[in-house]
């Protein structure tokens, strides 16, 4: 039974938008509204709402108020350190970010071998089994033996898994904190909010756009990101690109359309269907690009990568427990997990790969840099489109297959390209500078 505030929630946006929606058979959407992904998404934005207004209300009132010149109390502190943010202290920075790295130039080939072994082998089971049970948590039923077979039950809350993800990563990124220094930063916390409701928003997307198109297709559509990301610098900052840059978009353009245009299954031939994945697909990269270069700003600061990780999940947490609590979807999803063991034992295994999968991008990155970083990360994309079409039996044309190639072609490209300019630069810069 739906609890009683998606009940008015449900009805008040179905005011809104029953004369312009209806699903893929025309029947009222008053009758299925949950099922409709719109609806969720709003429902979720709602319930985000509740909790940024008060906050940006509140925000302003200190400010106003000019509370960090005449406040005092308990609260004090707290308050200080989330909206106006602490004194920074930049050299610690250095002291955390670089040892390893220095450590890591100072060390054997191969024990450097082995660490590369290490951070490939780590990302890539974290990542591909992450991928996996994505797709297995999002479109097969549960408690019916086959996973096709009728009188199964599906989960449908993505929020759910969002929320399961974010509360892990928090703790883990809570634990090194503690165990760690870290450096000590300015940054006011609320601003970590920024970055945590677009990452929670592109997270909510990913999970799903798979119930309306394979997994393949979505980590293609991740893959190409570059596109819209140079069309936007374009139009936006105004930015210049050199030749390679538009070969490799022209590459990754031409093989995601050979990919969509020649592979299909049987689940997803509904025109409707395949209209909601793209727009899905679309909200997933746009919120995903905003993340990142708030994020990049929020470095500015000098925090490190696990603060970073500790306060956008702390609002993420803060944002989707309020969210599933006011829909009434928290104890229906925990009634699941009790109901079906399987999905428990999926939820928390996704969760852990989450978790783990970013303690190794931050440590690879670290060691090595980001141009391997990317050059893993993109051989883990393409070995999951493979596993995803041997598990599920996802079917791929010649010419699907020949895209795929096309895509990734192009990916390492770009990696190869970059890495050649950059090392260009380091000789132009270090080379002495003969006197007339």
């Amino acid at each position: 039974m739906t609890p009683f505030p998606r009940r008015v929630l449900a009805c008040v946006l179905f005011a809104f938008l029953s004369p312009v929606l209806a699903d893929a058979e025309g029947a009222s959407l008053l009758d299925d509204w949950q099922d409709v992904w719109l609806f969720r998404f709003l429902l979720n934005v709602l319930g985000y709402a509740t909790i940024i207004v008060p906050g940006y209300l509140l925000i302003g009132y200190f400010k106003r108020a000019n509370y960090l010149e005449t406040g005092r109390g308990l609260c004090f502190p707290v308050i200080k350190a989330c909206v106006f943010g602490s004194d920074s202290k930049s050299g610690l920075l250095d002291e955390v970010s670089v040892a390893p790295r220095s450590d890591s130039e100072s060390s054997s080939s191969s024990w450097q071998a082995f660490k590369l072994i290490f951070c490939a082998a780590g990302l890539q089971a974290s990542y591909l089994t992450w991928g996996v049970l994505q797709e297995r948590v999002m479109t097969r039923s549960y408690g019916a033996g086959p996973a096709e077979e009728e009188g199964g039950e599906r989960f449908k809350d993505s929020q759910f898994l969002v929320f399961m993800n974010r509360i892990l990563a928090l703790t883990v990124a809570g634990l090194w904190c503690v165990l760690f220094k870290q450096p000590r930063h300015g940054a006011p916390m609320y601003k970590y909010s920024f970055a945590s409701l677009s990452n929670i928003l592109s997270s909510w997307c990913q999970y799903e756009a798979l119930k309306y198109i394979s997994f393949p297709t979505q980590v293609l559509a991740k893959a190409s990101k570059v596109i819209p990301v140079m069309l936007m610098g374009k139009i936006v900052s105004r930015k210049s690109y050199e030749y390679w840059e538009y070969l490799t978009a022209a590459l990754i353009s031409a093989g995601v359309s050979m990919f969509l245009l020649t592979s299909s299954t049987h689940k997803h031939l509904s025109t409707v269907t395949t209209f909601s994945g793209v727009v899905i697909l679309g909200g997933y990269i746009m919120f995903d690009s905003f993340t990142s270069n708030w994020q990049d700003n929020l470095f500015k600061y000098k925090m490190s990568s696990v603060q970073m990780m500790f306060g956008v999940n702390l609002f993420s947490c803060l944002f989707t427990v309020g969210s599933l609590l006011e829909q009434g979807a928290f104890f229906d999803s925990v009634g699941f997990m009790l109901r079906h063991s399987e999905f428990a034992f999926h939820a928390v295994l996704l969760s852990v790969c989450s978790a783990c999968g970013q303690l190794f991008i931050f440590y690879t990155i670290s060691q090595f840099g980001a141009a391997v970083f990317t050059i893993i990360m993109t051989l883990r994309q393409a070995m999951a489109i493979l596993l995803s079409c041997f598990l599920y039996g996802h079917a791929v044309s010649v010419v699907g297959g020949l895209g795929v190639a096309v895509v990734f072609l192009a990916l390492f490209l770009r990696v190869y390209a970059r890495s050649r300019i950059k090392k260009a630069s380091k000789r132009a810069a270090s080379a002495p500078v003969q006197k007339v």
